[in-house]
């Protein structure tokens, strides 16, 4: 029988004014060589940047710790209380700081790996630090889907997030004010932040390689991840598109995505330094 994970909870990685940033380091064990040699993975929760929190990520966690990775699951600052960039901000300090920490990984090999608002911060951090991203219903072209639903009033969802799992929300398909609603909230409801937090509009050359997954029928317009991956294609950046019947958000398909993407990270890891 294989071990659990070892789970060290709420370590600071980082402090904003009195905000202290926490994260959860999933690992397990092997050698000092084994340890020294794998890869480790950022894990960002989604929650359309104004919810989640790093603790339902445990499942996701679990699956890459057995599949040999070291796992750095961070919170990062949420809407209202702080928008467009800092959710991004939080994540590149969480990526520095295990860089930095005394965990063994190798140093070249660090990923993100994230789902719906998660999966866009994992791609622009991907963008930033040019180290690969597994994104699962990211959500990229905040301007153009703001400007799509203009005719529609921002609605905040009827679901209890909070009492529900990560792979339960958003699983029925199309909601175009909620998702209006939650993009308006990253950036504080200045629309002249769009552009700036709009994925599709900076991607460079010097990103990482990004595994892209999105259901036909789901809570993102599938329009949006193709966008996404044009835009990475335009400066060179190579990506994988895995596209799923349906209507299933994020972690809902998890067990129809999980086995490519860890395959993409598999072979990103393999073909040499990130």
């Amino acid at each position: 029988m294989v071990a659990e994970p070892s789970i060290i909870l709420d370590v600071e990685y980082g402090t904003v004014g009195p905000v202290s940033l926490r994260l959860d380091v999933y690992s397990r064990d092997v050698s000092p060589d084994a340890d020294a040699a794998r890869a480790a993975v950022v894990l960002i929760h989604g929650g359309g940047w104004f919810r989640g929190e790093k603790s339902k990520e445990r499942p996701l966690a679990s699956m890459l710790v057995d599949a040999g990775y070291l796992v750095f699951a961070p919170n990062y600052r949420e809407a209202p209380d702080a928008t467009f960039p800092a959710s991004r901000d939080d994540v590149l300090t969480a990526a520095r700081w295990a860089v930095d920490s005394t965990w063994a990984f190798d140093r070249r090999k660090l990923a993100f790996f994230g789902g719906s608002a998660g999966g866009n911060l994992a791609v622009e951090a991907s963008i930033a630090t040019g180290r690969p991203a597994v994104s699962w219903s990211g959500i990229f072209d905040l301007l153009g889907i703001v400007e799509a639903t203009d005719a529609l009033p921002a609605t905040p969802t009827s679901q209890d997030l909070n009492a529900m799992k990560s792979a339960d929300i958003n699983q029925t398909g199309r909601n175009d004010a909620f998702l209006r609603w939650t993009i308006l909230g990253e950036v504080g409801g200045d629309r002249g932040l769009l552009a700036g937090a709009s994925t599709t509009r900076h991607a460079s050359a010097t990103g990482g390689s990004v595994y892209l997954a999105n259901s036909l029928s789901e809570f993102v317009p599938v329009d949006d991840p193709r966008a996404m991956q044009s835009a990475l294609s335009a400066v060179g950046i190579g990506s994988t598109l895995q596209l799923i019947p349906g209507t299933h958000h994020a972690e809902g398909y998890t067990e129809t995505a999980i086995g490519p993407s860890l395959a993409f990270l598999h072979s990103v890891f393999s073909a040499g330094p990130a």
